[in-house]
């Protein structure tokens, strides 16, 4: 071997080793960013938990009503939600507020009066909770845009999730939203479940919060 060869081997075998560790430090910042933002996430989470009003809510009656916005019209067939509603009750129900299912809603509320809920008509709203004795009434709609990456050059779906808590007499305790954007196609609703199951221990512990902060009187 060439002195010349050796050198050019030696240069090669330097490249290759700087190379490979310039993204070992890429791959374990990028690991401790996520467990930052994770340990960040939890400490507000916990933060909005802290304030102690859970004996207010426990046992109280909430529905959860999930509709999807496509424009201008809104999609409220509760069936075609189960998942997402199972995702936001699981919390709730963890919070100690009581539950009902999408079969004891569909059994009780005419699909009639939970489309005029969504077009903001607080009769609905008002008549959807006396026929289940419901303390509060949480709503999700779901709003999808479709734009185009000219980075990468593909179609792209933004998801924004908007919840509105009210108390049975339609006064307003609180709002938040989520939101995420996916290159993955049409399937807004498998999109928006997974947002949910991403955010919404986030989102419940908002609501929670934003009620204790106004005395727990819907």
């Amino acid at each position: 071997m060439t002195s010349r060869t050796l050198l050019l081997s030696l240069l090669v075998g330097l490249s290759l080793a700087v190379t490979a560790q310039a993204q070992g430090f890429k791959f374990s910042d990028e690991d401790a960013s996520e467990k930052a933002e994770e340990r960040e996430k939890n400490a507000k989470i916990n933060s909005l938990l802290s304030t102690p009003c859970r004996a207010k809510i426990k046992n109280q009656k909430i529905m959860v009503l999930i509709g999807e916005s496509r424009n201008g019209l809104i999609n409220a067939r509760q069936s075609s939600y189960n998942s997402h509603v199972n995702a936001i009750n699981s919390r709730l129900k963890a919070m100690g507020l009581k539950t009902y299912t999408q079969e004891q809603i569909r059994q009780q509320v005419a699909q009639a009066e939970i489309d005029a809920y969504f077009k903001n008509d607080p009769d609905a709203a008002l008549n959807a909770s006396k026929k289940l004795a419901a303390n509060y009434i949480l709503r999700g709609v779901i709003e999808t845009q479709a734009t185009r990456n000219l980075m990468v050059n593909v179609n792209q779906i933004n998801i924004n999730m908007a919840f509105t808590l009210t108390g049975a007499n339609g006064k307003l305790i609180s709002q938040t939203t989520a939101s995420n954007a996916s290159y993955a196609g049409a399937d807004t609703s498998g999109m928006a479940l997974t947002l949910i199951n991403e955010s919404a221990d986030e989102v419940v512990a908002t609501l929670y919060s934003d009620y204790c902060r106004r005395a727990g009187t819907p």
